[in-house]
């Protein structure tokens, strides 16, 4: 599989934040900053550099890449803690030893429940598993702002909508359309509203086009 085949995993979060937002962005490779955004990038710039510390029992690797060939995605983790556990596993990257490993996502502001973050950062752990042939049972989200932690059960409900996104992205970028918009009350914050212009009426001419395609409701 060559790499432009495959989406960045960052699309699953995109994708259940707005379908239309995970459009511009993989297929016309639309970007806008907002206060959030900005905010976002700067906070991260401590686990963006690859790096591995030690720290007692647990070894922290810091941007780590991983790829799912089945989802056919890729991305990085912020963080993967290896967790020293006897009914752990040994990978070809760790001291000698068996291992667990704990992705952790890090997100910009205070903590605060986000189903999109979940899932992306659910996608990470079934690339791990996927890369290593491990089991993954939890992860974790960390909230900069308020220092702190929220865990994630790896569930089958979670995993399941993480094959169905990936599943809905691979479509998207095979069909070449992006989701027309639809205003909503996360239009207000997003960095990309002006160059989707959500509250533009759509026009008679687009309107019949999109009959004639068969591109209808169903893309919302």
């Amino acid at each position: 599989m060559e790499n432009d085949e495959l989406i960045p995993l960052s699309y699953i979060s995109q994708y259940h934040y707005c379908k239309r937002r995970a459009g511009l962005l993989m297929l016309e490779q639309q970007w806008g900053e907002s206060t959030d955004t900005v905010k976002g990038t700067a906070e991260h710039q401590h686990v963006h550099t690859t790096d591995v510390n030690v720290r007692g029992d647990v070894i922290v690797l810091t941007d780590m890449c991983v790829i799912s060939k089945e989802m056919q995605l890729f991305g990085r983790c912020d963080v993967v803690e290896a967790r020293k556990e006897r009914q752990g596993m040994c990978f070809p990257f760790l001291p000698e030893g068996r291992y667990v490993l704990y992705p952790v996502e890090y997100k910009h502001g205070k903590l605060r429940i986000e189903r999109e973050y979940e899932l992306q950062l659910c996608a990470q752990a079934m690339c791990l598993e996927e890369m290593y042939g491990c089991s993954i049972p939890k992860a974790a989200l960390f909230f900069i702002s308020s220092h702190r932690r929220k865990e994630i059960l790896l569930d089958d409900t979670r995993r399941d909508e993480v094959r169905q996104t990936a599943g809905s992205l691979a479509q998207m970028l095979a069909d070449q359309k992006v989701p027309r918009p639809v205003a909503s009350a996360r239009c207000i914050r997003c960095s990309l509203k002006e160059i989707c212009q959500p509250d533009v009426p759509e026009s008679a001419e687009s309107y019949l086009k999109r009959l004639e395609t068969g591109w209808g409701s169903d893309d919302v």
